[in-house]
């Protein structure tokens, strides 16, 4: 998939779009008592905060170097690697018995601090890599644009909660479902728009993003059990943490940092992340009874 292609309407305009209604679908389920519930249990969320904001851009960097990586998609990669849990993690985290209260809280905090961490991760990739002439500063705009594409849409959702709070209930289903519809129409025409190419590109990247994913999961759970986090936090924690914002990466590496062919990461793992997920909650789900057993000898 070319730059000229990936930077075409449907993806600089529309995908924003469907950013957008989907981050407001999400402030539609908020209220400010999940925030302060991550106070009241604050281990797991530590934790689980801990591996998406320190580990898994190390992670990233990692699989960017022994992958030997071009510039351009290793500075994609460690964006997606700094792109907060998707909404995707609320639902496989109930399918597979995690703490979903725990699942929105994470959600709504990382989309936060996103707005700080983000831009400091690809200032930091992009002067190690060194992709061209791009330049990222922590420029104010840069920041502010982050910050509409994160958190505005969000921030007016929990506002209509607040004021509307029986008709944010009512949509709150047709939002998610008219989201997710809307993006997967996008992204299923961008696909049919470039199908040759994406083979290309797919079989370029499956290995570097089917990597990062696994490793990411398994990081999100492995981490919380060995710090002694309850199993269902823990699964909680295993899909908010490797179950990134693809959608949110291809936006801003496409509108924010105009770069169209860093958004190739994000793209490729947007695909595969949900296959891989679901194999995972089935391991652990396998891996539950032996547990179990463990803990009772």
């Amino acid at each position: 998939m070319g730059a000229d292609a990936l930077a075409s309407p449907l993806t600089t305009v529309a995908l924003p779009a469907a950013l957008g209604l989907i981050m407001f679908g999400l402030g539609l389920s908020l209220t400010p008592a999940d925030f302060a519930r991550v106070g009241r249990r604050p281990r797991a969320a530590v934790v689980a905060l801990s591996c998406q904001l320190l580990l898994l851009p190390v992670l990233g960097f990692g699989l960017a170097l022994l992958f030997g990586l071009p510039p351009e998609t290793a500075v994609g990669l460690m964006l997606l690697a700094a792109s907060p849990g998707g909404t995707a993690a609320n639902l496989y985290s109930h399918l597979f018995r995690g703490d979903v209260a725990l699942n929105i809280s994470l959600t709504a905090i990382n989309s936060v601090l996103a707005v700080v961490t983000l831009p400091i991760v690809v200032k930091l990739s992009v002067a190690f890599f060194q992709p061209g002439e791009l330049s990222v500063g922590l420029r104010f705009s840069k920041t502010v644009e982050v910050f509409l594409v994160v958190l505005g849409p969000v921030a007016l959702g929990m506002l209509v909660r607040r004021l509307r709070p029986a008709f944010a209930d009512a949509m709150d289903r047709p939002v998610r479902v008219v989201s997710v519809a809307f993006l997967t129409l996008l992204i299923g025409a961008a696909v049919a728009a470039n199908i040759a190419t994406l083979k290309d590109e797919v079989v370029g990247l499956a290995g570097v993003t089917i990597a990062f994913c696994i490793l990411s999961l398994t990081v999100g759970f492995v981490v919380p059990r060995v710090l002694k986090v309850a199993r269902d936090q823990a699964i909680a924690s295993a899909f908010e943490v490797g179950l990134h914002n693809a959608a949110l990466a291809i936006v801003v590496a496409q509108s924010v940092l105009q770069r169209p062919e860093m958004s190739l990461p994000a793209a490729v793992y947007g695909v595969l992340m949900f296959p891989l997920a679901a194999v995972f909650g089935l391991v652990l789900t396998r891996t539950a009874p032996r547990e179990a057993a463990r803990a009772i000898t």
